[in-house]
């Protein structure tokens, strides 16, 4: 049996002494989060995906919401104190943060952003996220992750 594949972020993780679950399924990044949610056998409400944008002052901020939520860019701004947030180019992603669409985690990007998670999080007993890498998805307690990713709980869909 092959050794399961360490990404970016597991390796923070273990740098934290934080415990984690990794998931791995086939890669499809035509994949959606809902679908995502069904391999891993989880409710959409507890696997949550990453969203990187722009707010108008030029500065970089990360939302973390359920897969089947949308973000709600005027509660966005207000949470980072924006006047206005617009989501990045998909073909910006990688060169700001190191990941690619699909494989994007508030979990070691290549430099810390503001980082929100919906309140919604907070709630739940585990969380799910991506690892780092289409493919794999990590489990963690909401309060793991918002230490790891220093994230900020805000209404955010």
């Amino acid at each position: 049996m092959k050794k399961p594949e360490k990404t970016n972020v597991m390796r923070v993780l273990d740098s934290k002494k934080i415990s984690y679950t990794s998931h791995e399924y086939e890669p499809d990044p035509t994949l959606t989060g809902v679908q995502i949610a069904a391999i891993l056998g989880e409710p959409a409400s507890n696997v949550f995906k990453t969203l990187v944008t722009l707010g108008r002052s030029g500065a970089h901020y990360v939302f973390v919401i359920p897969v089947h939520a949308e973000l709600d860019l005027k509660k966005a701004a207000k949470a980072s104190g924006e006047k206005s947030i617009e989501m990045i180019r998909q073909k910006e992603l990688l060169p700001l943060t190191g990941y690619v669409h699909g494989g994007c985690s508030p979990i070691g990007m290549k430099k810390p952003f503001p980082t929100f998670i919906h309140a919604s999080a907070e709630t739940l007993e585990k969380i799910y996220v991506s690892a780092g890498k289409v493919g794999f998805q990590i489990e963690l307690s909401p309060g793991d992750l918002i230490n790891a990713a220093g994230c900020v709980p805000a209404d955010l869909v």
